[in-house]
C-alpha cells in the first residue's frame, strides 16, 4: 500500500485500486487469476481481525511453499522417488547398504531421489544417487538436524518449519515412494501417503517397503494391518492394492519403472478421469478394462479420447494418448490395479 503519511486501516475495500493496478502490469500471466485471488484471501486477514500468531502461521506457511516449489520448478519433467527410513542406521549396517543401491539403481534409470536430509537411510540414499540426483528437504527441530555430507549446501536442500508443508512436498513431488524400516517418523510418513492414496487425495504412485530377507518388519506391519485393520472392517481388502512389500532393491526398482512403461499421469476432468498413456490403447486393452473393472465405473465404459477443453491449462500433456474413465472415484485400490493393466499391455 502506498505510504500516504498517515498509517490508514487496511481493508479490502482500501487495497482493491491497488490490485487492479497490479492486475494490469501482470496480464498475461496463466495465473493471475488465482494470484488475485490469493491476495484477496490473504487481505481478508485484516478484516477479519486474524490473531497475529494464526497470520504467522500462515504467512509462513506461504513462503516455505512457495520457495520448495521454485527450487522443484526447473526438475518438473524428471521423476522423483522419496525415500524414508531411520536416521539411526549407520553406514556398514545392511539396511544402509541396501539404501545406497536403492539410489543408485533409480540414478541409473534416470530418477531423482527426495529424502529428509539427514542422517541414516536418508545419507545412504543420497550417497546411491549422487548429489546431481538428489533433493534434501529438512525440518527445523528443537535439537538441530544437520543436513547430510552429501546435499549439504547444495540449492536442491530445503530447510522447513512446519511438518505439514515438509510432507506436503514429499508427496506432490513424488512419483512413488521408498520406505525403509524405521520409528515414528517413517511410520507417519508411510500411513500418510497411504491415507492420501486410499481417499483418493494424491496421485495412484508406487508405494514399496523394502526389507531384508527373512528380517519380517514390513511383513509384521502387514499382518497387524489385516488382522487389525482389515478383518475388523476398518479397511477394505482392496487397500491392500495401494503397497507392496519387497526383500530385494532390484525389485523395489522394478516395480517403480514398470509403473511408468505405459502410463503417464491422470486427471480428474469434471466427473470423468482421464489417464495418460505412452501409447496407443488398443481395442483389446479398452475391451478388458471394461469388463475387468466394471465394479469402478459408474454410468458408463472407459473409451479413447483426444485431450478435454479443460485440460488446455496443462499443454506438457497434450501430445499424450488418452483414456477417459468414468471412476467412481471411491476404490482407489483397484484403480492402481487398473494401472497395473494398462501397463501390460
Amino acid at each position: 500500500m502506498k505510504n500516504t503519511g498517515r498509517r490508514e486501516k487496511l481493508t479490502l475495500d482500501s487495497m482493491e485500486p491497488e490490485l487492479h493496478e497490479w492486475l494490469d502490469r501482470t496480464r498475461g500471466s496463466p495465473n493471475e487469476d488465482l494470484i488475485s485471488e490469493m491476495v484477496r484471501t490473504a487481505l481478508k486477514l485484516a478484516e477479519d481481525q486474524a490473531s497475529r500468531g494464526d497470520v504467522k502461521i500462515l504467512n509462513r506457511a506461504l513462503k516455505e511453499l512457495r520457495y520448495a516449489f521454485k527450487v522443484f520448478a526447473p526438475y518438473r519433467a524428471a521423476r522423483k522417488v522419496s525415500i524414508f527410513g531411520s536416521t539411526r542406521v549407520l553406514n556398514g549396517d545392511p539396511y544402509y547398504g541396501m539404501a545406497v543401491k536403492l539410489g543408485r539403481r533409480l540414478g541409473e534409470k534416470g530418477f531423482m531421489v527426495i529424502t529428509g536430509a539427514g542422517q541414516g537411510i536418508m545419507q545412504a540414499g543420497h550417497e546411491g544417487a549422487g548429489r546431481e540426483q538428489s533433493f534434501g528437504v529438512n525440518i527445523q527441530l528443537p535439537f538441530v538436524q544437520e543436513a547430510n555430507s552429501v546435499i549439504r549446501d547444495d540449492p536442491k536442500l530445503i530447510t522447513f518449519h512446519f511438518f505439514f508443508t515438509r510432507k506436503l512436498i514429499f508427496v506432490k513431488e513424488a512419483d512413488a515412494v521408498v520406505f525403509f524400516p524405521g520409528g515414528f517418523g517413517t511410520h507417519d510418513e508411510a500411513i500418510e501417503a497411504l491415507t492420501l492414496a486410499q481417499t483418493g487425495k494424491s496421485q495412484i504412485v508406487p508405494i514399496v517397503m523394502v526389507d531384508l530377507p527373512g528380517k519380517g518388519y514390513w511383513k509384521d506391519w502387514e499382518l497387524f494391518v489385516r488382522r487389525r485393520m482389515l478383518e475388523q472392517g476398518f479397511i477394505s481388502a482392496q487397500d491392500l492394492n495401494l503397497f507392496t512389500i519387497v526383500e530385494d532393491v532390484d525389485a523395489g526398482v522394478e516395480i517403480i519403472e514398470n509403473f511408468y512403461r505405459n502410463y503417464h499421469s491422470y486427471r480428474f476432468v469434471k466427473q470423468d478421469l482421464v489417464i495418460r498413456i505412452l501409447h496407443p490403447p488398443t481395442a483389446e486393452l479398452i475391451e478388458a478394462l471394461n469388463q475387468d473393472f466394471r465394479d469402478v465405473l459408474s454410468g458408463g465404459e472407459v473409451r479413447q479420447t483426444a485431450p478435454l477443453p479443460d485440460e488446455m491449462d496443462d499443454p506438457d500433456t497434450l501430445s499424450f494418448h488418452r483414456l477417459l474413465v468414468p471412476f467412481n472415484r471411491r476404490d482407489f485400490g483397484r484403480l492402481r490395479q487398473l494401472i497395473d493393466r494398462i501397463n501390460r499391455d
